[in-house]
């Protein structure tokens, strides 16, 4: 009876110390979920144009991929619209510092602090999409060399459209151009401007629209693209096609952010990167198109042809700008430039 009831007090035991252990098991295993689920990444991406540009978009492509190449461990949201608060004139400063994992940039608004940023915004020096690709496949370790210096990393550099001029009146000839109030991107575009009678200045993107409904400007510099985002018909309903430049936008991030991730989480990173900067490439090539319809459709007025005389005269202009540019970058400019001609046969 003893040796029965003795037995039956150690099978109690067991039980009570079997589910005990199972209990701390599912107390562990929950206690890992949560600590994985704290330890994802969670980052915020700023951008300064509308969520229809072709940026944004692209902006959403690279979060979406992440999220999928780093199976859920790195979440990305898009601020479109300058959301977050920041221009674009901020951004290299709020991503160098840590205030904002990445950003989107248009590369005129890093020419300040690198001369050598300004090369995809040359006036005249790329005509076509192909040509930028080579232009920027030339110079991306340049490019990346100048991220890491300030703390940062590129991930990818992709093209706007061709830019052309939005105006109050027509554009066709360079005598349209005197004294005219246009908004440009960097200080080459401010030059050549300059130089052939016009009264440029150069602002961030959330500040053309207040400056054209308050007359500051009456003309933009930008793509059909950037016009069309937004409405720029209803205070510049002239398109004039110029093909002035096919300026990069360069995503960065904060290079602590990224040295900080596993191998497996970088080599995602890198992936999704690839996989918005061949969007965007695509993407770039039926744009134009698009958005010509959309500036008709809008109410707007395109102005293709005629414009021989202010061509010339613009590339002309043009010319100082670069040569400026070479002056500013030495050997590392004229190693591009070379390459550049060397591939292109101009």
């Amino acid at each position: 009876m003893g040796n029965h009831a003795n037995g039956k007090r150690q099978l109690i035991k067991r039980l009570v110390l079997g589910s005990a252990l199972a209990g701390f098991v599912q107390v562990s295993a929950l206690g890992g979920l949560l600590s994985q689920a704290s330890a994802a990444e969670s980052w915020d991406l700023a951008n300064a144009y509308g969520a229809t540009s072709i940026h944004a978009e692209g902006d959403m492509v690279f979060a979406k991929a992440l999220e999928e190449f780093s199976k859920g461990q790195i979440k990305v949201t898009v601020h479109p619209g300058g959301a977050l608060g920041y221009k674009s004139s901020d951004h290299f400063d709020a991503v160098g510092d840590g205030a904002v994992e990445i950003a989107d940039t248009p590369a005129g608004f890093m020419g300040g602090i690198d001369a050598f940023t300004l090369l995809s915004s040359i006036p005249f020096l790329v005509k076509t999409v192909e040509e930028a690709r080579i232009l920027k496949d030339i110079a991306f370790e340049e490019y990346e060399k100048f991220f890491e210096q300030n703390g940062q990393k590129l991930l990818y550099a992709s093209p706007w459209p061709a830019s052309g001029i939005w105006s109050k009146e027509p554009v066709r000839e360079v005598a349209n151009l005197k004294d005219l109030k246009i908004r440009t991107y960097d200080p080459g575009g401010t030059n050549t401007f300059k130089e052939i009678g016009a009264a440029p200045i150069q602002l961030a993107w959330a500040d053309v629209v207040p400056q054209l409904a308050t007359g500051g400007i009456s003309s933009v510099l930008t793509s059909a693209e950037g016009g069309v985002s937004q409405k720029f018909v209803e205070h510049t309903p002239y398109f004039t096609e110029i093909n002035y430049a096919l300026p990069l936008n360069f995503v960065h991030m904060n290079k602590d952010v990224f040295d900080k991730l596993t191998p497996e989480l970088q080599d995602a990173v890198e992936k999704a990167a690839e996989a918005a900067s061949t969007r965007n490439w695509q993407e770039v090539v039926s744009r134009t198109k698009l958005n010509y319809d959309k500036v008709e459709k809008d109410g707007g007025t395109l102005i293709l042809t005629g414009t021989d005389g202010l061509l010339n005269g613009l590339s002309d202009a043009g010319r100082t700008a670069l040569n400026d540019w070479l002056k500013k970058t030495g050997p590392r400019g004229e190693a591009i430039i070379n390459e550049y001609r060397k591939r292109t046969g101009k």
